[in-house]
């Protein structure tokens, strides 16, 4: 089968990650394009035409037109490739589904994502070890509402039931590159069953970006 679509994204993007992640479970083909965010790429002009935001991960379409937004492109996917559903049928569980989702990329990953980081180190003069403390903090408050959140729904696998969710496309990169801080874990029972249940399928393993072809690791 051709590739059809195109995905701008930097491998240690927890954002592009998360679309990877998607694309794996649904079997989806696709040009990997990348985009080195460390070393300015996605400022250039090149990226810059394809979209406004300058942000990580861009779905370059087959008809050209490109969709931005790591959880905009995942619901269009799960739209448009229903199979396997990331999002649960039911109306209330696919609100809980997102809510689980959100909370990580809404209100963990703003507070340490890349420019962040640079900003506090660059701008602010923040320390090293300083800007790791913020990072490894901001993470592991978050994680814990999600913990709280878990224990709230029925007993599953995964984040929310027994199959991969929206959810678990958001926890798995934020689990993974909270590893490279060093953010403390533990207590968090329900989230890292979640994590490592993930870890067993190889969507998920294909996606991480030790796999990837700009891998540097």
């Amino acid at each position: 089968m051709l590739c059809c679509m195109k995905l701008h994204n930097y491998f240690r993007s927890s954002a592009s990650y998360r679309v990877r992640i998607a694309l794996a479970l649904k079997g989806l083909p696709y040009d990997y394009v990348p985009v080195h965010i460390v070393k300015g790429e996605h400022k250039q002009e090149q990226f810059a035409k394809l979209t406004a935001t300058g942000l990580v991960p861009a779905l370059e379409l087959d008809d050209g037109r490109v969709l931005s937004q790591s959880m905009a492109i995942i619901e269009y996917l799960d739209e448009t490739h229903p199979l396997p559903a990331l999002l649960p049928g039911d109306a209330l569980a696919r609100a809980q589904v997102r809510a689980l989702a959100q909370l990580i990329a809404c209100e963990i990953h703003p507070l340490n994502n890349l420019r962040v980081l640079k900003y506090l180190v660059r701008d602010l003069k923040v320390e090293e070890e300083a800007k790791n403390a913020w990072y490894r903090h901001w993470v592991r408050v978050g994680l814990e509402k999600y913990e709280l959140e878990l224990q709230r729904l029925p007993a599953g696998r995964f984040s929310f039931g027994d199959t991969p969710t929206l959810a678990d496309c958001c926890l798995v990169p934020q689990v993974f590159n909270g590893q490279r801080f060093k953010v403390d874990f533990s207590g968090l029972t329900r989230t890292m069953a979640a994590y490592e249940a993930c870890m067993q399928l190889p969507a998920f393993q294909q996606a991480q970006p030790s796999a990837c072809p700009d891998n540097e690791a």
